[in-house]
């Protein structure tokens, strides 16, 4: 009866351990440096991926349309997130990972969020399916027609979409 007492014990005791790791919160995670831009919502700091939170940008191979003349708007969406950080050293805040082991964040050059300057410019889109928070920059992009909103395109997730039903 002894052996079934610990036993019982045993797994009480690994049973709550369990439930801490699963419940507990998620672990802060702050990078500082200069970063290698790897496409419009993603980057590398010091071998660490971070994908911008809360947006999605088009692919680096993406096309958009203007005026019936393709554009490589994915790209362009690149350049400009060279340009806004410009081998400047950044700060990136993240609390989880993503199914890649990327870093989940939002990184700033100075006091300048970097996720709404992609969505304000026009070069991402507000990544409803994971976060609001970058609605009302959005909004305010389209009805300016600033980045990809001066053309026709395909919403960045449905064209990673189509490309893995393609092959």
């Amino acid at each position: 009866m002894a052996v079934v007492g610990k036993l019982a014990r045993t797994v009480a005791i690994a049973a709550v351990l369990v439930a801490g790791v699963v419940a507990s919160p998620a672990i802060a995670e702050d990078l500082r440096g200069v970063p290698i831009i790897i496409d419009g919502d993603t980057l590398d700091i010091d071998g660490t991926r971070v994908r911008l939170a809360g947006i999605d940008a088009p692919e680096s191979k993406q096309q958009c349309e203007v005026s019936g003349t393709a554009w490589a708007c994915g790209a362009d969406a690149k350049l400009m997130l060279v340009n806004a950080t410009q081998g400047r050293e950044i700060e990136c805040r993240g609390a989880k990972r993503d199914r890649y082991g990327r870093l989940i964040g939002v990184c700033y050059v100075g006091e300048t969020d970097l996720n709404a300057l992609m969505v304000r410019g026009g070069w991402a889109l507000a990544y409803r399916q994971y976060a609001m928070d970058y609605v009302g920059d959005e909004t305010d992009a389209r009805a300016n027609g600033r980045g990809i909103w001066r053309s026709q395109f395909v919403e960045p997730w449905e064209w990673r979409h189509a490309k893995r039903q393609a092959r």
